[in-house]
């Protein structure tokens, strides 16, 4: 008779950010991936911008980033304090505040703007959120775009037991439970809430790139050296097992994908295979191909 033996994920390293900038007028974020060496390491994840905490004034002229185009990958956003509305050349929009996340599909091309509710920013206050690019593998690149709002009511929460905190499951599953992203790469993404004192432990598929940011508090990884906050714990990808340890009341976001084994192509909000299908993105966005927003 067999034992099934669950090995753990090492830290392979501990990043801090990149750089630091403003994104529009509305996001100051802090770059993780692919700033510093991370990159190809966390396929399918292109890029992790911290945004904030940052207080806003009171405003009648809402900021953020107003029309840029995508292709070939997709955007996720979630939002810990603020309110933010998107609106896209597809027709599609909606407002997402504290606890939802909005996963917008770009694939063959879309206009999009990223704006702070103008009813929010008419009373300011802090804005706190992350935003993720997740590629799209080759035969989904030039798929139609998409939109899905995943609001914090649909997102399910996990009880983590012993009264250590709780699990959301945006992606993927947790103990059996699905979150409601639609992905199309398996992807596990979890907002985890964990206790000072308290352990954690998450397990993901061998086969997976992961990663643990530190939004608030002080965690140690499958025994690592502090992980503090904005900083980002980058694990083998052999083993299964994450387990997390808080030195103070924690706020983390956990991110697992399968590896998208394609050369990567990138150019500012294009992300393709080829420098070919780069250009072809240029071309077609100033050929007005990718709509605009009315």
């Amino acid at each position: 008779m067999s034992t099934t033996i669950t090995a753990d994920k090492k830290v392979v390293e501990i990043h801090h950010y990149g750089s630091r900038h403003w994104v529009g007028d509305g996001f100051p974020v802090r770059n993780l991936i692919p700033g510093n060496t991370v990159g190809e390491q966390l396929s399918p994840f292109l890029l992790l911008d911290y945004a904030g905490p940052e207080k806003f004034d009171p405003t009648d002229s809402p900021r953020g980033v107003g029309e840029h185009p995508h292709r070939g990958f997709e955007t996720v956003t979630i939002v810990y304090d603020g309110v933010v509305a998107h609106r896209d050349s597809t027709g599609n929009g909606g407002v997402i505040g504290p606890g939802d996340v909005q996963w917008m599909t770009a694939a063959s091309g879309i206009v999009h703007e990223e704006m702070h509710e103008k009813e929010w920013a008419k009373k300011g206050g802090a804005f706190h959120a992350i935003q993720l690019w997740v590629n799209l593998p080759r035969s989904h690149k030039m798929s139609s775009p998409g939109y899905q709002t995943l609001l914090k009511a649909d997102i399910p929460a996990v009880e983590l037991g012993g009264g250590a905190g709780h699990l959301r499951v945006i992606a993927g599953e947790f103990r059996g439970v699905k979150g409601p992203a639609k992905t199309f790469t398996p992807i596990h993404l979890y907002d985890v809430r964990v206790k000072g004192g308290s352990m954690v432990e998450i397990t993901v598929p061998s086969s997976f790139n992961a990663a643990v940011f530190v939004l608030q508090g002080e965690v140690s990884v499958n025994g690592s050296e502090p992980v503090k906050e904005a900083e980002l714990a980058r694990l083998d990808r052999n083993g299964e097992r994450i387990t997390i340890v808080a030195a103070t009341d924690t706020i983390v976001l956990v991110l697992a994908g399968e590896p998208i084994n394609e050369p990567v192509a990138r150019y500012g909000p294009f992300v393709m295979n080829t420098k070919a299908e780069l250009v072809q993105a240029v071309n077609d966005y100033q050929a007005g191909k990718m709509g605009h927003l009315s």
